[in-house]
């Protein structure tokens, strides 16, 4: 033997510990019966445009102090989380269970299924609107994807703009769709659904 064989994230209550752990309280039950078969992708970037910091973790925390930039009065009181963050250096962070339900996707729709907060895991990119995206998040969202597809029935991946068409435009044309379908190790059966 070679030496220890580093030990592959697995899931521990719909943790996954390939992701830092920052529990949001932003979070509830999925309905009876819900099936998570679908992945939505969102960009953040806290204040838009600006990369780096605790920002991003501190409001899906409810920790943001509104007063530290005048964008963030804006946006005052929100309660948001997502599943997961991809920083641009390709680190994953982890703020509620995929067993339970995050707030990413508000009012929308998927294939004429109404609330995708129900069935979903909402991955954030830190990115700008329309921005292009770091290899490293590519990358980086590969082995997650593997292992949400190993913990749920995922059939596809789509991005925010695509189930709130009109509403939001996340993650926009910086994203390249093919480039992360092309990448190797990237789930067979996990469809583009847009």
């Amino acid at each position: 033997m070679n030496g220890p064989v580093a030990a592959r994230p697995r899931w521990q209550r719909g943790w996954w510990t390939g992701a830092q752990a920052l529990r949001s309280p932003n979070h509830g039950l999925r309905p009876a019966g819900a099936v998570v078969d679908l992945v939505v992708l969102h960009s953040i970037s806290l204040p838009p445009g600006v990369f780096g910091g605790d920002h991003i973790a501190q409001l899906f925390t409810n920790r943001l102090d509104w007063s530290a930039h005048p964008y963030f009065e804006t946006i005052r009181g929100l309660q948001v989380s997502a599943h997961f963050l991809v920083r641009r250096g390709g680190q994953v962070q982890q703020f509620v269970s995929t067993d339970r339900r995050a707030w990413h996707a508000g009012v929308s729709a998927w294939q004429g299924r109404p609330n995708c907060n129900d069935y979903s895991v909402g991955i954030e990119l830190e990115g700008l609107e329309g921005g292009g995206f770091e290899a490293a998040q590519y990358q980086a969202l590969v082995p997650l994807l593997q292992a949400l597809a190993r913990r749920h029935p995922l059939q596809a991946i789509t991005g925010h703009e695509h189930v709130a068409p009109g509403r939001k435009h996340d993650p926009g044309p910086g994203f390249d769709w093919a480039a992360l379908q092309a990448l190797p190790g990237y789930p067979p059966g996990l469809r583009l659904g847009h």
